[in-house]
């Protein structure tokens, strides 16, 4: 698994002419930042997903480098995705349980959400769309998975979702 990393990071670095590998602060458990590791799929010099990057994000290949962040003991497999500051940690009353999981590479709302640049694209006023109907829906599925999901043979399905989906 490793020597895939590689390969696809030295890829990833040629593609975008930066290291292929990307790193950003997000909110973790507890409020807690840590940083998250990816492969680079975005052109600095224009801001544009690459046709590289493009193939990494359809397949997900660009979230590998999480792996890391699961040994790290700061995601796990399975959790709410980690987002920037701004949206968990500022969440308010009950929906603040979300930050007693520990992030994870997949939920049920990255599964429902697969195709969420796609959804943006196709909308007049992205963040809003985002912030007001795609976030909200994933606040109510994280907390149905702590409520309700939350268990190995839980995880367990979720992951085999992800895999075969």
């Amino acid at each position: 698994m490793i020597g895939i990393i590689v390969l696809f990071w030295i890829l990833a670095s040629i593609d975008t002419r930066a290291n292929g590998l990307f790193t950003q602060d997000r909110v973790g458990q507890f409020g807690k930042l840590f940083k998250i590791y990816k492969l680079r799929t975005i052109n600095d010099a224009d801001n544009s997903i690459s046709a590289f990057g493009a193939f990494l994000r359809k397949y997900k290949i660009d979230e590998l480098p999480q792996l890391w962040n699961v040994l790290l003991g700061n995601m796990s497999f399975v959790g709410p995705r980690p987002d920037i500051q701004g949206y968990y940690d500022a969440l308010e009353g009950e929906e603040r349980n979300i930050l007693k999981l520990k992030p994870g590479i997949t939920s049920r709302a990255s599964i429902k959400y697969f195709n969420e640049e796609y959804l943006l694209e196709q909308q007049q006023n992205p963040k809003q769309y985002n912030d007001e109907v795609i976030f909200r829906d994933k606040v109510k599925l994280n907390l149905d998975y702590y409520y309700q999901g939350n268990s190995v043979s839980e995880d367990i399905k979720i992951i085999m979702e992800t895999v075969v989906f």
